[in-house]
């Protein structure tokens, strides 16, 4: 057939065909969901978000430092957190934790899970302060029998140590940490494929029931002192004599008393709070500061009931430590958590 008389090939023909071809493999591969993966989009760092990272780390060193120095003279008697190496590594949790996370959100890694921390952390930290502020300055208005150190005391008279100033400006500069990153958290640019939604619901509802149950078990002392069981040497009668121990969390007065109450209710907030934030390691960092937080004072409890002979580990201070362990749980499910995939549509 002469050139002229050729008819191009139809749609359905030839080029056309595989045209059509293209067209629905390119029509396949745009109705295919994407695997619901943790795929992580970071954009650039901003300053407030490196200057909340540097405050902790300030916070986390200055904390550490305080440890070592005397925390308080209390009737004469000097209290050191840091006796020996367990006294130590325990006082160290909550300093340590902060300085690692701090380090990390200073050179940009993961911002937001450092900036929720530092954020949960600050909430945490205001109720702290308080009490810290009551025992070195309004403790001896109503003396009282304390625990302080691991040491059982009576606050008649109270001289603050370099130790009580340091741990009183740590717990500033992490508040003052948290101020920083609630501004920077807008700013910071961080997301992923949201494979933790489904499960958050179910992952708020443990993280408050924990929360509630660590409020019940602050209420009372970690470690308190044991009654005593008295023989009447004349009738052979045995009668049971009450001894006085440590104020619990609500017992005390004032600032100590209101610190105490933010301290519950910032609790229980930010287990609320923690399991929603975006993205997947924004709610890692939530609940991690709220797990060092339980284990802090779970294991404070037992290194008080350790400490001397006169304090016995109570079912609140053992309910407390397990707490503690359960949060860092769920901090671990939320940082391990990865969706199913979706079903591909051809």
């Amino acid at each position: 057939m002469p050139a002229r008389d050729r008819v191009p090939a139809t749609p359905a023909e030839g080029g056309g065909a595989t045209s059509a071809r293209r067209g629905g493999a390119g029509r396949a591969r745009a109705v295919t969901p994407a695997p619901a993966t943790a795929q992580l989009v970071v954009g650039a760092v901003p300053v407030l978000a490196r200057l909340a990272g540097l405050l902790l780390v300030l916070a986390g060193l200055v904390g550490a430092v305080a440890v070592f120095p005397t925390y308080l003279v209390v009737g004469g008697q000097a209290l050191r957190f840091a006796t020996g190496p367990l006294d130590a590594l325990v006082a160290l949790v909550g300093p340590g934790a902060t300085l690692v996370v701090g380090a990390g959100l200073l050179l940009g890694r993961v911002p937001r899970l450092g900036l929720a921390f530092a954020a949960i952390g600050a909430v945490l930290a205001v109720g702290r302060l308080l009490i810290e502020l009551y025992r070195g300055n309004g403790s001896t208005t109503r003396p009282a029998i304390e625990v302080l150190a691991g040491e059982r005391v009576l606050t008649s008279s109270v001289e603050t140590g370099a130790g009580w100033v340091l741990g009183v400006v740590a717990l500033a500069l992490t508040v003052l940490a948290g101020l920083v990153a609630i501004a920077a958290w807008g700013r910071t640019v961080m997301d992923d494929a949201g494979s933790l939604d489904p499960f958050r619901p179910a992952l708020a509802g443990a993280a408050v029931l924990l929360s509630v149950a660590a409020v019940l078990c602050l209420a009372l002392p970690a470690a308190d002192v044991p009654d005593r069981v008295v023989v009447d040497p004349a009738t052979g009668l045995e009668t049971v004599v009450a001894t006085e121990g440590p104020q619990a969390l609500l017992e005390r007065p004032g600032l100590a008393l209101l610190g105490g109450l933010l301290l519950a209710g910032a609790l229980v907030l930010c287990a609320v709070i923690a399991p929603s934030l975006r993205p997947r390691l924004g709610a890692v960092g939530g609940l991690l500061a709220l797990a060092v937080f339980l284990l802090a004072a779970g294991l404070a409890g037992l290194r008080d009931a350790l400490h001397g002979e006169a304090l016995e580990w109570t079912v609140p201070g053992a309910g407390l430590l397990v707490l503690g362990v359960g949060m860092a749980g769920l901090t671990l499910l939320a940082w391990r958590w990865r969706a199913g995939t979706p079903p591909t549509q051809g």
